[in-house]
């Protein structure tokens, strides 16, 4: 009894530390997160407006659909404008979810996993950064703007929600998104990077099953609503796809350098560690856990009581 009370109070100052970390890391990565959302949207103004060549690469893309039969635009884009219920939930499903379920996913991924939220987060910062060099160096008009041909139904709703005739930006604001930025989609992208996170958190297969749907929903609705061609979600599928692929193999080269958080957390139940250089020096709670770790046996029975 008294072995265990000692071990509890040797402990109690780890935690306190490791939960100071922990506000202390998710504070950096708000900030970050922030940081980088400033620039997306920066970036983004900083893409030409010139309509002619916009207006060039969307027909080229459209030649190809045709070639290959798969250009379902039109008969997508009049089901949303025949069918009130489809237009609007459409234009709400467009204006919101691309933001707030990916800042959702992050959120629930860095509480669930730090060492999965570091990969998570490091792969979708890439798919983004290459998205937007796309948009500048090849600004492509999506469907709605193609006149006569397809109809804008976020403009067409508009009465129904905040959004005007700019694609999802509040009605006096269209000037601040840059509306030839259709190749390739981050709308359909970020969501397959949800169903990504998804996957490699190894949450049940309904979970899972509802990443998918959310890919194939979002797909759906930037087709249907005129905001995107369909080989921009192709090629944004593929972006996250390959963003994800790229982080991961670069993590399995470096694994500590790439998972620090991991690696911290290990060295909890798996005893004293070394730090590497000076990566782990400074840290709070690795120099409580050396301090305190007197052999395994005596934090397996911490371990059992957190279970």
């Amino acid at each position: 009894m008294t072995d265990s009370l000692q071990r509890s109070e040797r402990m109690s100052p780890l935690y306190r530390a490791l939960a100071t970390h922990r506000v202390k890391r998710g504070a950096i990565e708000l900030a970050f997160l922030a940081v980088l959302y400033v620039a997306y949207g920066a970036s983004r103004l900083l893409a030409s407006n010139d309509f002619a060549p916009a207006r060039g690469h969307a027909l080229d893309i459209l030649t190809f659909e045709k070639s290959w039969r798969i250009d379902v635009e039109s008969w997508l884009n009049d089901r949303f404008v025949q069918y009130d219920w489809l237009g609007v939930f459409g234009s709400y499903w467009y204006a919101t979810t691309h933001y707030i379920v990916t800042i959702v996913v992050l959120i629930w991924i860095y509480w669930r996993s730090a060492s999965e939220y570091v990969t998570a987060r490091r792969s979708l910062v890439l798919a983004t950064i290459v998205g937007l060099m796309f948009y500048l160096t090849m600004p492509t008009a999506p469907p709605r703007l193609i006149e006569g041909v397809y109809v804008d139904v976020l403009n067409f709703y508009s009465y129904a929600g905040w959004w005007g005739a700019d694609a999802s930006a509040p009605k006096g604001l269209g000037g601040m998104t840059n509306e030839l930025a259709a190749f390739p989609s981050l709308h359909a992208g970020w969501s397959l990077w949800v169903l990504l996170v998804l996957i490699r958190a190894g949450v049940p297969k309904v979970v899972q099953g509802l990443g998918l749907a959310y890919a194939a929903m979002m797909a759906t609705v930037i087709v249907g609503t005129g905001n995107h061609w369909v080989v921009d979600v192709v090629v944004g599928w593929a972006l996250g796809l390959v963003a994800f692929g790229v982080v991961i193999a670069w993590e399995r080269r470096s694994p500590v350098l790439a998972h620090e958080e991991a690696h911290l957390r290990v060295s909890l139940i798996d005893g004293p560690i070394e730090p590497r250089g000076d990566l782990f020096a400074d840290d709070p709670a690795l120099v409580l856990r050396n301090e305190v770790a007197g052999s395994r046996d005596d934090l397996e029975g911490l371990r059992n009581r957190e279970c």
